[in-house]
């Protein structure tokens, strides 16, 4: 770009920017004729002269200087854009096309909500109820007769399966019985191990639904971990009738050397492993399998472990609050639609249901999984502490069941389903018989302890079948996850009214 300026006196000068390069050449024209000055205006010559520019002195004309502008750096010129435009292409945030996904505002929005909703919820029962919290009234749920502990004797009690299954490997380790044998004891014990407490439960008039309910987990429990040491120890001497003696593991309670605060653990072969103090750090590790070589953490951290002591304690008197507080009015307020078969009141008491039914669910999940878990491993220095995954994210039913409890997961991955697959059976053969195990349990732990035979638990557990070959082959995405969501808000408050209605229609 040109810069042109016509100079007249010293101090007076008009600089003129134009849009493309011009040449301006000032000075006398022919006769008659007439010229184009830079400004592009016609000027007439009168006298054969040409007239002067009003800025000229004295009619002397002066031929313009050419001036050449500076050569702008890319800086300047990204300024010079930035100036003179401010729209680009771009998607709007919310558009799935705009790839943003930082929604925490919105999350946090979320939450205020959710806190403000449930207050006036909380602050409505209060007004309407009084507190009802009593924390002597739990106390009762578990023992009728002060005098009278059927659950803890129950418990207790299965010390004699654990002292079987040991005493059952020792022999088979050194071969005094044969595999056969040693497999019948096993069949005997396990079976002894569900059938024994279900049936004291159901005999016993002192047992309250409570107390059979944590009689009976903890017996299931005990079930999964020797029929996984039964398992392992099988694997061992397979082994080692092959000559691989390389399976080594550390001791689970050995004699510990201290070095920088660390504890360093020995290794022993099989069959040295079947000791006393091995089968009782298994029974109360916060695991279903077993194996030949557990993770060990190196020390006890005690200010992690008073967290999670301080959560296990406030987390458990807001479950008994909330449900004292919350779930029981509720439900009873639910039994006169149940009896009239008024079918928009019952919809209308199970939506009110779902959310502290709900709550309280998420609250035991943190409860168990997260505190209580960690606790244990934590003080038994167990270093596996993937209790759970990202179930919060399911996109299919499966991905939720396998997600949500993972020593269950890893128990049924490693001893039922896999076995299955191995045995010729096809992926969706394995998953049923998973639900089936899974249904069965859930009856279990739900129907004996109430002494009801209904299958609601069962049939409840079987229904996830169809629903995860829906989700997984009509929904995608966000929509398979908030199906999973729907599934776990309504589906629980429905079985809860079902039960207690039954309950109710018994009496």
């Amino acid at each position: 770009m040109y810069q042109i300026e016509e100079m007249g006196d010293r101090n007076d000068r008009v600089p003129m920017m134009t849009g493309r390069t011009r040449r301006s050449t000032i000075g006398p024209t022919p006769a008659g004729g007439n010229s184009k000055q830079a400004n592009g205006s016609k000027q007439s010559s009168a006298g054969g002269k040409t007239p002067s520019h009003p800025s000229h002195s004295n009619g002397k004309v002066k031929k313009e200087k050419q001036v050449y502008e500076p050569v702008r750096t890319p800086q300047e010129r990204s300024k010079i854009c930035e100036r003179l435009s401010c729209h680009v292409l771009q998607e709007s945030l919310l558009s799935s096309a705009s790839g943003y996904s930082n929604y925490r505002g919105i999350l946090n929005w979320c939450v205020v909500m959710l806190v403000l909703s449930n207050a006036r919820l909380f602050l409505e029962n209060l007004l309407k109820y009084g507190i009802l919290v009593d924390p002597i009234q739990v106390v009762s749920l578990f023992l009728k007769d002060p005098y009278s502990w059927p659950a803890p004797c129950l418990v207790i009690v299965s010390n004699v399966f654990i002292m079987a299954a040991l005493y059952t490997e020792r022999r088979l380790s050194v071969g005094t019985i044969s595999e056969t044998t040693g497999t019948f004891l096993y069949l005997v014990n396990l079976t002894t191990l569900l059938c024994f407490p279900s049936a004291t439960v159901l005999t016993l008039t002192s047992m309250t639904p409570a107390g059979g309910v944590f009689a009976l987990g903890v017996y299931t429990i005990l079930f999964m971990k020797l029929y996984s040491y039964k398992d392992v120890n099988m694997w061992c001497r397979e082994i080692r009738n092959t000559k691989a003696r390389t399976l080594t593991r550390s001791h689970s309670c050995p004699s510990v050397a201290q070095s920088n605060g660390s504890a360093v653990h020995a290794h022993v072969f099989y069959p040295g492993n079947l000791t006393h103090r091995d089968i009782y750090y298994f029974v109360f590790a916060p695991t279903l399998c077993y194996e030949l070589n557990f993770p060990r953490s190196p020390r006890i951290r005690k200010s992690f472990l008073l967290r999670r002591l301080f959560e296990m304690l406030f987390f458990i008197q807001l479950l008994i609050g909330l449900v004292q507080q919350w779930i029981v009015p509720t439900i009873q307020n639910s039994m006169k639609p149940f009896q009239d078969m008024d079918f928009s009141r019952m919809m209308e008491r199970m939506l009110k249901l779902a959310v502290p039914n709900h709550l309280i669910w998420l609250i035991f999940f943190y409860w168990f999984f997260h505190s209580s878990m960690n606790f244990v491993a934590e003080l038994m220095q167990f270093g596996d502490r993937e209790f759970y995954r990202d179930w919060w994210n399911s996109e299919t039913v499966t991905y939720f069941w396998s997600n949500w409890n993972i020593p269950v997961h890893k128990w049924c991955l490693r001893h039922f389903y896999k076995p299955i697959m191995r045995r010729g059976a096809n992926k969706w053969v394995a998953q049923t018989a998973v639900f089936l195990v899974s249904a069965f349990f859930h009856e279990y732990l739900v129907s004996v302890p109430l002494k009801m035979f209904r299958l609601w638990a069962f049939m409840g557990m079987m229904s996830q079948i169809p629903l995860a070959w829906f989700v997984g082959h009509f929904l995608r995405g966000n929509h398979g996850n908030a199906a999973v969501w729907i599934s776990l808000i309504i589906g629980q408050p429905v079985a809860v009214l079902m039960k207690v209605a039954h309950l109710q229609f018994q009496d």
